[in-house]
């Protein structure tokens, strides 16, 4: 019952200072975001992990704090609207590296096997969350990538 407490106290004060830090601090990736070659662009979730079979089961939190970003759904089709959200999927990212990495601190007050279930609880709860956001953001930078090539070619049919 602690460990759940705990964990439901780490993820939300972990997302409301996730929350709190400005947009601009997530409009590039860093090591930890940027995509893998591995990923093929987020093709590998959809051949491998089935991510279109079980990421609309995910919980949603985005908008939990006041002037919050949704990810539920795209909401817009405007480019600065596609790149707030990619942008958002970086922070919803690294919120979730950032809660499972208090997974380890159980070890300080719980028994070494309660606090090896306390670890995989915290990856179990988290994976899913943070590859449906790697996911989505390499769906949504093909997409912008298409958009500015598409205006390279042709900058006035793109201008309308």
């Amino acid at each position: 019952v602690v460990g759940s407490l705990v964990w439901a106290v780490v993820g939300t004060a972990v997302g409301y200072v996730m929350h709190r830090l400005p947009v601009t601090r997530f409009d590039h990736d860093t090591w930890l975001t940027r995509l893998r070659p591995r990923e093929v662009d987020g093709r590998v979730y959809e051949r491998r992990w089935a991510i279109r079979r079980w990421k609309r089961w995910l919980p949603e939190a985005g908008d939990a704090f006041a002037g919050g970003f949704s990810k539920k759904r795209l909401g817009g089709r405007s480019t600065a609207h596609l790149e707030r959200f990619v942008a958002e999927t970086r922070r919803a990212e690294l919120t979730h590296w950032v809660v499972m990495a208090f997974g380890p601190l159980f070890v300080l007050w719980s028994p070494l096997w309660l606090a090896a279930v306390m670890v995989v609880f915290g990856v179990v709860a988290n994976l899913p969350c943070l590859v449906a956001q790697r996911y989505n953001r390499a769906r949504l930078l093909r997409l912008l990538g298409r958009r500015a090539a598409s205006a390279a070619v042709d900058p006035v049919a793109s201008a309308g």
